[in-house]
């Protein structure tokens, strides 16, 4: 038994839910994040918690720290040391353009050229030494990029993958010799046979690691100040948790880490609800998160582009991001089409109706004009705003260009932002050879359930799921993460080129790896599960399939079976003329941890208020008088559609032809 608190940092709100297994209490805190110093809004949060640090036995905490980062350019100053003659990989790239049209575009390196430095060493492909590495000219270098303010070094050398033997001793001699530990090679972060790729993994790593460990550092310092006993827990961008002391060498497994959260609450949810296939849907007011998840286990990806020039090839759990969300700007453009996003009018100024000096029309400000949201429960407004003001708007800006009047604008606005959203669950599961119908939708955050049922029609998604608190799912998804630990092999050979007797060998050198992992985290955990997986390609390709492997039953035979069913069920196209290449051989290992009862999770209240209906606007049936209740107060026998369910986080849309009830875990199962 112990108490567990999660916290997840969000762009507008810090999330904690804390809970007492012994007891089975549940508390609940939801602050303003604090950008500059996202520990302010973590101290506060648990503040307002009312429970002593030193009983707290274990805090996870999901940070934005390094995606924001990144995504800012507000990133530490790196040295990079590498191969002679191929000082300018990481500028180089992938001979792409930032726009695929036009002769304008600039793309800027994350290590300016000056902090560039070549030293005589070269391995070829195969892993054979051709030029030894220059020990001298290396630690020459090392001191030229200290004098130059270098605060963290990358080595990147050719063919590390192959043979790393020269990047472990320049290694070895720039710790020496570099006033921190912020030193990274290229192949303890990725070790694949692209170098821009490898390099770029490299380079993110170094330029957030001082910004990650000052960060940490200093939480784990104030908490221990006020009674906090444990080692401080980090979500990761692959859904797992790994100990704040740990984490600093491999900073670049925290990008990401707050979407990733949401996905784990939703697959810890679906699975106690008995639905392990599902697609979550995570809407906010900038943005749209959508992942999908399978048997139970969400999908895991090492081919992510956070950003043009920036692919970062660690495993992450493959999330599409959209620019759909709340705060999302429609407009009419010079050929007279609606568009809406992906630019977002932000916390500031915002929608109209939040009285802050928007002026634009959004996704937010339509649903308020169709009676979808109440404008006396919308959160963090400034000045209120009549809704007829929102509607001359909206119909000033958006429907005199259409020809359309303030509600059929607002319609039209909701529907393409509906749309858009459609299309990134489509690239999820459609693209990737998934039926959409044999998937249930989780819809989480501020703005998600109020467009769940109308994105599920769109895509003949049978079943809706709405967890107890859509606002703090995300802190869930920190409270119930599993500890986790990847480990890549690279190959990048021809499968007729391996035997058996290679590829059991990497997986189970790969396994006693993760055990060591897990055991130095010093994390209770109940059990181990493994995964495995091949990354593989058709000899001449580019892109990479990701293959599950079975570790009691690999082989070449068997791999290159699997390999060619999961082609044909992405690409529904045999090519058994061409030669199977395994790029990659990767290991999972996820050390579950306790589950929290969600149920406890839910408000309660004995007093229902008195029944209220408001008009709202549905396509099918335009303006309905329509119930409104409160989601502790849902019928236990469900109710149907239409309907307006509210509660202090989010607001839920039944559509007419649609029930709902509640589970036996809180979550709401709205079927269509």
């Amino acid at each position: 038994m112990s108490i567990t608190a999660g916290i997840d940092v969000g762009g507008t709100f810090t999330d904690l839910i804390l809970v007492d297994d012994a007891t089975g209490e549940v508390r609940i805190s939801k602050v303003p994040s604090t950008l500059d110093n996202q520990a302010f809004g973590v101290l506060e949060a648990l503040r307002r918690i009312d429970m002593p640090l030193e009983r707290i036995d274990s805090i996870v905490h999901g940070t934005t720290t390094t995606t924001n980062a990144v995504l800012e350019r507000k990133l530490a100053k790196v040295g990079l040391i590498t191969t002679q003659g191929f000082r300018d990989i990481l500028e180089l790239g992938r001979r792409t353009r930032p726009q695929a049209y036009g002769l304008t575009g600039s793309f800027v390196p994350l290590i300016p050229r000056e902090l560039r430095r070549e030293v005589p060493e070269r391995m070829d492909a195969q892993g054979n030494v051709l030029t030894p590495l220059d020990e001298q000219a290396l630690l020459d270098t090392v001191h030229a990029l200290r004098e130059a303010g270098a605060e963290a070094l990358v080595i990147h050398f050719l063919h590390s993958y192959a043979n790393p033997a020269h990047e472990q001793r320049a290694l070895a001699l720039a710790r020496e010799h570099w006033p921190n530990p912020y030193v990274t090679a290229g192949h303890t972060i990725i070790s694949e046979f692209r170098e821009f790729e490898r390099g770029t993994a490299a380079a993110v790593n170094a330029s957030v690691q001082p910004i990650l460990d000052r960060y940490l550092q200093r939480l784990q310092a104030k908490l221990s100040e006020a009674g906090f006993r444990s080692d401080l827990l980090v979500m990761q961008g692959n859904g797992g948790t790994v100990s704040a002391r740990t984490i600093g060498r491999n900073a670049i497994n925290t990008v990401m880490s707050g979407p990733a959260s949401g996905v784990m609450a939703a697959a810890y949810s679906g699975r106690l609800s008995g639905y392990p296939n599902l697609i979550t849907y995570d809407m906010g007011g900038t943005s749209s998160d959508v992942a999908l998840i399978e048997n139970g286990v969400p999908k895991v990806s090492s081919e992510l582009e956070l950003e043009y020039g920036m692919p970062l090839h660690v495993p992450m759990v493959d999330v599409h991001t959209v620019g759909a969300g709340g705060g999302s700007i429609a407009r009419v453009q010079g050929s007279g089409l609606l568009r809406v996003g992906p630019d977002s009018a932000g916390a500031r100024p915002g929608p109209i109706c939040y009285g802050r000096g928007g002026e634009q029309a959004t996704l937010t400000d339509a649903n308020l004009v169709l009676g979808r949201l109440d404008p006396q429960r919308l959160l963090a407004v400034d000045r209120p705003v009549d809704v007829a003001e929102v509607a001359a708007r909206i119909e000033a800006t958006i429907g005199r260009p259409l020809g359309l009047d303030a509600v059929e604008a607002a319609a039209a606005i909701l529907r393409v932002g509906n749309h858009n959203m459609a299309g990134a669950v489509r690239l999820v599961s459609l693209a990737r050879g998934y039926d959409p119908r044999d998937f249930a939708l989780f819809a989480f955050g501020g703005a998600g359930p109020l467009h769940a049922v109308a994105l599920a029609r769109e895509l003949a998604i049978p079943t809706v799921l709405i967890p107890v608190r859509p606002g703090l799912t995300n802190a869930l998804g920190c409270l119930v993460a599993d500890v986790r630990h990847d480990f890549v092999r690279a190959f990048n050979r021809p499968l007729k080129d391996l035997s058996d007797d290679m590829l059991r060998a990497c997986l189970q050198e790969q396994i006693s790896q993760g055990r060591e992992a897990i055991a130095r985290d010093g994390i209770p955990v109940s059990e181990i599960q493994v995964f495995h997986h091949a990354q593989m390609q058709y000899q001449g390709q580019s892109h990479l399939l990701t293959v599950p492997v079975d570790s009691g039953d690999i082989s070449v035979a068997r791999l290159q079976d699997a390999f060619a069913q999961a082609y044909w069920q992405r690409f529904q196209v045999e090519l058994s003329e061409l030669r199977p290449v395994l790029v990659t051989l990767d290991t999972s290992l996820v050390g579950k941890r306790h589950e929290v009862a969600l149920a406890a999770l839910a408000t309660r209240s004995d007093d229902p208020p008195a029944p209220r209906q408001r008009p709202v606007w549905f396509a099918e049936t335009g303006w309905t008088d329509t119930p409104v209740l409160t989601r502790e107060h849902i019928p236990a026998e469900g109710l149907a559609g239409p309907a307006i369910i509210e509660q202090l986080d989010a607001t839920i849309v039944l559509d007419p032809g649609t029930r709902a009830r509640s589970d036996t875990c809180g979550n709401l199962i709205i079927s269509l």
